[in-house]
C-alpha cells in the first residue's frame, strides 16, 4: 500500500507537491514536477526487515571551479528502521523513533545543527 498522492514537502518555506510515479513491491517514490525533490519509502523483508524513507534534494549552482558553468548538486536525508523479524511491535519501533526524533530536535535542533558542523 502507497502513501497518499501526492505527498507534499516544505523546505525553506517552499512547499512541493510531490506526485507519487512509480509504485514496486514494497516500495514508492513520489517526485516533484521539476525533478530536483524526491520521496522514496520502501520495505525488505529478509532475516531483518528494513523501512526506508529518504528524501533526495537537488540544485543547480554555480561551478566552484569554473563560475560560469552551473552543475547539478544533489542531498540526501533518510531515515532508517533496521527491525529483527519478531520482538519489536510497531509500536514499540515507534516508541524509540519518537525518542530519536526529540532527541534531534530539543534545544532548536542544536544536535543537528553541530552534527552539520562537524561534531560528534
Amino acid at each position: 500500500m502507497s502513501f497518499a498522492d501526492p505527498q507534499t514537502i516544505t523546505i525553506n518555506a517552499v512547499t512541493d507537491s510531490l506526485p507519487r510515479v512509480s509504485v514496486g513491491k514494497g516500495e514508492s517514490e513520489y517526485l516533484s514536477d521539476d525533478g530536483l525533490i524526491s520521496l522514496k519509502a520502501s520495505n525488505a523483508y529478509g532475516r531483518r526487515t528494513r523501512r526506508v524513507i529518504r528524501v533526495d534534494h537537488s540544485k543547480i549552482t554555480a561551478d566552484p571551479f569554473l563560475p560560469a558553468n552551473n552543475v547539478k548538486v544533489g542531498m540526501s536525508v533518510y531515515t532508517v528502521f533496521d527491525l529483527p523479524v519478531v520482538g519489536y511491535s510497531a509500536t514499540e519501533a515507534y516508541q524509540v523513533y519518537d525518542g530519536f526524533r526529540d532527541q534531534l530536535g530539543a534545544s532548536s535542533d542544536v544536535l543537528i545543527t553541530k552534527l552539520l558542523g562537524g561534531e560528534s
